[in-house]
């Protein structure tokens, strides 16, 4: 039997990367999944790859009403998001810096999606499910939120912090309702979101040189994880981080 089979599952950032990856695998697992993203025409191009199980929802996770349209997409069906994946997010490469050369309009703009936008998925899935009886929300870290490996990006790095404190607070607060929170912390993962990066060969070498693993994570790497805890195997997991990263974070 498939492990999401009659679950329903809202997935940011979805049409592309990590997002695309997890809300594919849920299909195949039975779930029924919302591509939420603010790209509504990428949106409809990975409904279109994956299938009958998918629907696709506009949805800007830096703006309230947005967000809020989108789980009223899911109210009007009359379904229930069982499981949320707050993945979306951005890093602005060539723009984030250390902190003596950060722009304060790059701090802002990262802080709006990232940890903003991260606030406004977890406020919304929460009342979902408080409704509903409880389900299962993870959200996207990065190494760059526990240690020092996110030194020139600043804002991002600060923000990924805050989101691996939001995790464990709402996941206090929630567990006697029924909700779950956890964060999944990909390490380093080639998307379209570091291609900057992996454009250059030294830099990304110097990168897969401090992976002990010894290459780069793929979204596919994610995916298991994700389904795991989306599903009823981990029903005794709240409140944790959950490293995919090679073993970055071991270093």
């Amino acid at each position: 039997m498939s492990r999401l089979e009659g679950k329903t599952a809202l997935v940011t950032g979805a049409a592309t990367g990590i997002g695309y990856a997890v809300a594919a695998r849920y299909a195949r697992e039975g779930a029924r999944v919302i591509i939420a993203d603010r790209d509504a025409a990428a949106a409809e191009r990975a409904v279109a790859d994956i299938g009958t199980a998918a629907r696709a929802a506009v949805m800007d996770i830096s703006d309230e009403a947005s967000v809020e349209a989108a789980f009223g997409l899911l109210i009007a069906e009359g379904w229930s998001p069982d499981v949320v994946v707050a993945n979306a997010g951005v890093q602005l490469f060539g723009k984030d810096a250390q902190i003596a050369d950060l722009d304060l309009a790059v701090w802002r703009q990262t802080v709006d999606i990232n940890l903003t936008g991260t606030f406004l998925t977890v406020k919304h899935a929460v009342r979902a499910m408080l409704a509903s009886g409880g389900g299962s929300i993870i959200l996207t870290g990065s190494p760059t939120g526990l240690n020092g490996e996110g030194k020139d990006f600043t804002a991002y790095s600060s923000t990924k912090a805050g989101i691996h404190g939001m995790a464990r607070t709402v996941a206090a607060a929630y567990a006697d309702r029924n909700i779950r929170v956890n964060t999944v912390v990909p390490g380093y993962t080639e998307t379209s979101l570091v291609t900057t990066i992996t454009s250059d060969p030294e830099a990304r070498a110097a990168i897969i040189g401090r992976i002990p693993l010894g290459r780069a994570g793929s979204p596919h790497d994610v995916e298991g994880i994700m389904v795991f805890l989306a599903s009823d195997d981990a029903e005794f997991a709240t409140g944790a981080l959950f490293a995919v990263d090679g073993g970055m974070t071991t270093l």
